[in-house]
């Protein structure tokens, strides 16, 4: 994964324009149900609420002319974990899957874009990363077309870093706010897995890597505090440090720190 080249690539679909027939319905839906959130958007209520003894409390509805719309803050990176580009879109146009992306890139590096970045995707799940329970709502979801099997070809990630960029400016994401689906859900997923590049991705400015360590931790050193620190979710402490190694260090993949891990976490600890 070396030597991208950058380039427009004017690939990106947007399926209310332009969809082929076999999407026309799914177009149709997702029409439907942003007129409905328009809607629910619309109906300005006061809420109702009542003290402890059942009294009714004052309240009323006036309308503030300072907002805008919820804007992104987090990139989550997926692998489709299917055969092709097809199979995942008609996945995500099925109603009965519950499940979607805002985006998904093709080996050949085609870019369907599939959901406003505006709106909610149902891509991360039942996910966590910091105090953030709920990352379906604060971020957008990019699916890779990969089997989970295979290496990501260059023409893919040359796409997916131009999107990235994109991303990255548009809404201002921090640097470390580009992680992975098994991060953010380390008990139920290993995507986008240990053949993901993300080193390439830091070198470019999207997630945090580390330097080649010279110092060993502190004999104190708390790796569960480390891993909470960077963002993982530690209830499960062996599947964070799964999550962990699968990202960063990409060997040895058990739920035991060595002393290599250690000085990796400890020089990542010292970024946040």
């Amino acid at each position: 994964m070396k030597n991208f080249r950058f380039y427009y690539i004017p690939l990106i679909l947007f399926v209310s324009a332009c969809s082929p027939k076999p999407y026309q319905e799914a177009a149709k839906i997702q029409k439907d149900k942003v007129e409905d959130i328009k809607e629910e958007i619309a109906i300005n209520i006061a809420p109702v609420l009542t003290d402890s003894l059942g009294n009714s409390i004052p309240t009323a509805f006036i309308p503030t002319v300072n907002f805008s719309y919820r804007k992104p803050n987090f990139v989550i990176i997926h692998y489709t974990a299917q055969d092709s580009l097809a199979q995942t879109i008609r996945t995500f146009t099925l109603e009965r899957t519950q499940v979607s992306a805002h985006y998904v890139i093709s080996r050949n590096g085609e870019v369907v874009q599939m959901l406003n970045d505006d709106l909610r995707a149902w891509h991360a799940g039942l996910s966590k990363w910091g105090n953030n329970t709920d990352m379906n709502s604060c971020s957008v979801g990019i699916e890779l077309d990969n089997n989970g099997n295979e290496p990501f070809s260059e023409t893919q990630m040359n796409s997916l870093l131009i999107l990235l960029a994109k991303l990255k400016a548009e809404y201002n994401i921090p640097t470390a706010n580009f992680i992975g689906h098994g991060d953010v859900a380390p008990r139920r997923k290993p995507d986008p897995g240990i053949l993901f590049p993300w080193k390439t991705l830091a070198d470019h400015g999207f997630g945090l890597w580390y330097e080649l360590p010279t110092l060993a931790p502190p004999a104190d050193f708390d790796v569960e505090n480390a891993l909470r620190r960077i963002g993982y979710d530690t209830g499960d402490l062996s599947a964070a440090i799964l999550a962990f190694k699968r990202h960063f260090v990409k060997l040895d993949l058990n739920p035991v720190m060595t002393d290599w891990d250690k000085c990796v976490l400890f020089n990542l600890y010292k970024k946040y």
